[in-house]
């Protein structure tokens, strides 16, 4: 014989189990500590000072007319 299964509680079961994944996603994407923050923001300050730096001028001043 078949075992009964209230569909309701199967429902809420599901729903937890998939909301427990999303959570443990979103602590491994938004858990960070402020120091790994403060580092990340750092070495992109530092990536963005590094290529405004070797940027080449504009052709006007290029061309030694601006």
């Amino acid at each position: 014989m078949a075992e009964i299964v209230n569909l309701r509680l199967a429902r809420k079961r599901k729903a937890r189990a998939e909301q427990a994944a999303v959570a443990a996603t979103n602590r491994a994407l938004h858990g960070r500590t402020a120091a790994e923050r403060d580092r990340d923001r750092q070495e992109a300050d530092r990536a963005r000072r590094t290529l405004d730096g070797a940027r080449l001028p504009s052709g006007t001043e290029r061309d030694g007319q601006g």
